[in-house]
């Protein structure tokens, strides 16, 4: 009675200390959520600082400053200075030599010039450059989206990689206790030793497996870090859940997704950039009309000379004008300009066709990809429960001797084989609806 009393408190021990070291390691591991991950990607990815900087390059480009609608105001300013010796010979009079003769000249204008009329091209211009702000933000938002579907490939990835290493941390622990149990069994006589070497053959087998599924999740770590570029210890480990956006949801995104996806918006934003392109080459046919004025000061200091006293000579004053330039004939090359204007704009046109068939097609396989992936993700799930059941049954039956180890072992490999393919399908079927809500526009819409 006391041995049993002794022997319970044993394991009530062994099961208190086990349940401590499993807390103190999912303590010390850092959980990084989708949510942060995502906030990671946007703040610190170098692809993604590298479109903003873009954007914000464009922005600057569309402002007052870069339209040409300001005027330009230029000054310049001179100084001259010469040491000359002079020997003027005139008829009738003595030579006159001189020596050191300094003449010097200061000057200061201020110009002032506006273009009144320029055939409408900065007006096209102007509107242009407001485009391709637009297109650098559509540019920038497909740039986050492929970051996002990279990160979101690794981050799930590194979530399957978490799950097997579960498992096979499982398998392994089951295989060790099979051995044990199998020694116990040959040490009484009650199986051979073949028994013995399988169950130890599968130990190793198991360990082997378990290591370099380990490896492999770090390897993931290392490259999930990269992705989101965040100096991390390699503890840390992702949330593993995952929750399917509805269905029905799916199908509205899709109804929508000509309007909201942005390779479709980009090619709409250059066909809008393409036609301006053609009213600026009209312009050329137009004349240009320039106002300018100006504002002088001139200091002129004269030596003496043979037939005038040395002077100090100062003007200054005013001027404006207006100046109209018109090209009659440049030899055709603005009709050219207009004709290769208006061929790429219906290049353009084109591209844009392309661009939306393209989309819908990839749309409905990433939908029917989707679907597939949801529905190999539940009959896993099924499968997983069938196998779990079977093998319950299969270590009960074995435990009491109506099993052998063979049978067992099959069991164990063919739940083991049901989990990491659950794994795969599960993460495979958020991945295949992540890439969905890319093509519909959606992604970065979505709560991760």
């Amino acid at each position: 009675m006391k041995k049993q009393i002794m022997n319970k408190k044993l394991v009530f021990l062994v099961f208190l200390l086990f349940f401590v070291f499993i807390q103190s390691k999912a303590l010390s591991q850092e959980i990084l959520t989708k949510k942060e991950a995502v906030k990671s990607v946007l703040d610190n990815n170098y692809g993604i600082k590298i479109a903003e900087n873009n954007v914000e390059i464009a922005e600057n480009n569309k402002g007052i400053l870069n339209s040409g609608y300001l005027p330009t105001l230029t000054t310049n300013m001179g100084w001259d200075f010469s040491l000359q010796d002079r020997l003027a010979e005139i008829d009738g009079r003595d030579p006159l030599d001189q020596n050191d003769l300094e003449t010097q000249r200061y000057n200061a204008n201020l110009d002032l010039n506006y273009t009144l009329f320029d055939g409408m091209g900065r007006i096209y211009n102007y509107e242009q450059l407001k485009l391709q702000y637009n297109l650098s933000q559509l540019e920038a938002r497909e740039t986050i989206e492929n970051t996002l579907i990279q990160m979101f490939s690794v981050y799930y990835e590194l979530a399957r990689r978490l799950k097997n290493v579960e498992v096979l941390e499982n398998t392994l622990t089951l295989s060790k206790e099979r051995l044990q149990r199998v020694e116990y069994q040959f040490d009484y006589g009650q199986i051979n030793k073949l028994a013995v070497l399988n169950a130890e053959v599968d130990v190793a087998n198991d360990s082997i497996n378990l290591i370099d599924e380990q490896q492999n999740l770090v390897n993931t770590k290392r490259d999930l870090l990269v992705v989101i570029n965040e100096e991390l210890t390699e503890k840390f480990v992702v949330d593993t859940t995952v929750t399917f956006t509805p269905l029905l949801q799916i199908e509205q995104f899709i109804e929508e997704a000509e309007q909201n996806n942005v390779s479709v918006q980009i090619i709409e934003e250059n066909l809008l950039i393409s036609d301006y392109d053609k009213k600026l080459s009209f312009t050329g046919y137009l004349p240009r009309l320039d106002l300018f004025g100006s504002y002088g000061w001139n200091r002129n200091i004269s030596p003496e000379s043979p037939f005038f006293p040395g002077s100090t000579q100062t003007t200054k004053g005013y001027s404006a004008g207006v100046s109209l330039s018109w090209n009659l004939f440049d030899g055709g090359q603005t009709s050219v300009r207009i004709q290769n204007a208006k061929v790429a704009y219906e290049s353009q046109q084109i591209q844009k066709e392309l661009i939306k068939q393209n989309v819908n097609r990839d749309i409905k396989n990433a939908f029917e990809n989707y679907k597939n992936r949801l529905y190999i993700y539940k009959l896993q799930k099924k499968n997983v429960t069938t196998n779990k059941n079977n093998f319950d049954r299969t270590q009960e039956q074995f435990n009491i001797g109506q099993v052998n180890s063979v049978e067992f072992r099959q069991a164990q490999l063919n739940l083991l084989n049901a989990q990491t393919s659950y794994n795969l399908a599960k993460y495979d079927a958020k991945l295949a609806e992540v890439q969905l809500l890319q093509l519909t526009g959606q992604l970065l819409n979505t709560e991760f």
